[in-house]
């Protein structure tokens, strides 16, 4: 009797425990489902990622190795366009690889998007300002939404962004290794025009009038006003064209930045970009970077239409009043940037 009573209570701790387990799988088979058909949460795509784990692909991943079929003619766009840039470097390897070892001081113009892994080289007039406001919201954490809503002043203020000279040289290695990289360029005279244009005929760019104006007149304007030296405000295009084929302008390089090749200031041959953008392609070439980022489905970059901006005809106009001699120095200032990202010889220069 008292053996079967034993027995009979091993058999009901055995039910128990039995019980306990099927209980508990049933649990677990609910809260498995439900998370199935819960709702998905919509998130801020600018907030600090604390919850929710990053994609395993980055950008540099999607544009090498496209997953999206949409990609895969982009993808091949930017490849003839690296090629561009390598043949260009190997051609020209004894005057583009001057300086073989960069110094982080070289790459003050890049910018670095940490949560993305992306490294932006911007070039004045190239739509840089609507770069470095997209890049603010990049990497803004949530502080801006809107890159329109940006002033093009707080763009420009060095703190808001990081650039890669700020790092240690481990980490400036890793990055150029691991992060895609992109620029985008425009036809060079345009950019130069555009600069010409911006800096020395509107009236608020006080201090290149200043800095530059100044000098100009005083060193290329016979016979100028003792106005036209204190101020630097009436810089004619021929005047600017002297300053930048003079020898002297040469010793005092670099060039500023707003004229400054691209060549020089984002080391084409010194560094892989993985992505070269156009000017004459901005919106396309913008957005497609965007999408690679991940981004693409909230963030598109700034469209504006401007009557002002710099065309290849008003271009004509003013390289028309510069000699011809002219003409050819400042070809073979940015020669580079026309063959290294397959710009053509303007029609209307006179090369002979």
């Amino acid at each position: 009797m008292k053996q079967a009573l034993l027995e009979l209570m091993r058999m009901s701790r055995i039910c128990r425990m039995v019980f306990a387990t099927c209980l508990g799988s049933f649990v677990l088979v609910i809260f498995y489902f439900q998370s199935m058909f819960q709702p998905v949460m919509r998130r801020n795509p600018f907030a600090a990622d604390v919850c929710c784990p990053k994609s395993s692909r980055n950008a540099l991943q999607e544009l090498y190795n496209p997953t999206q079929s949409e990609f895969t003619g982009a993808a091949f766009l930017h490849q003839t366009r690296r090629d561009q840039v390598v043949e260009t470097c190997r051609a020209h390897s004894a005057s583009s690889r001057k300086r073989r070892v960069l110094t982080p001081a070289d790459l003050k113009h890049l910018v670095v998007d940490e949560e993305h892994e992306m490294i932006y080289c911007y070039v004045p007039k190239v739509a840089c300002t609507n770069w470095k406001r997209v890049m603010m919201v990049l990497t803004g954490r949530g502080r801006y939404s809107d890159p329109m809503e940006i002033p093009s002043n707080e763009a420009h203020v060095p703190a808001n962004l990081k650039t890669l000279n700020q790092y240690s040289i481990p980490e400036i290695n890793h990055r150029l290794k691991s992060f895609l990289k992109f620029l985008f360029v425009r036809e060079p005279f345009e950019r130069l025009v555009s600069a010409y244009r911006n800096k020395f005929t509107l009236k608020y760019n006080t201090s290149f009038h200043k800095r530059f104006g100044t000098k100009i007149v005083r060193r290329y304007r016979r016979n100028a006003t003792q106005e036209a030296l204190q101020s630097g405000t009436d810089v004619k295009f021929q005047e600017f064209a002297e300053y930048l084929t003079d020898p002297a302008t040469v010793r005092e390089a670099p060039l500023n930045e707003h004229w400054e090749t691209v060549h020089s200031l984002c080391h084409p041959c010194h560094l892989h970009y993985d992505l070269v953008g156009k000017y004459e392609t901005l919106e396309e070439d913008a957005n497609y970077v965007l999408r690679l980022a991940g981004v693409g489905d909230y963030l598109r970059f700034p469209t504006y239409a401007k009557s002002t901006r710099t065309t290849d005809q008003m271009t004509a106009e003013f390289f028309h009043n510069i000699s011809s001699q002219q003409q050819r120095q400042l070809y073979q200032l940015y020669k580079m940037d026309f063959l290294m990202f397959n710009y053509s010889t303007p029609s209307y220069l006179k090369m002979q």
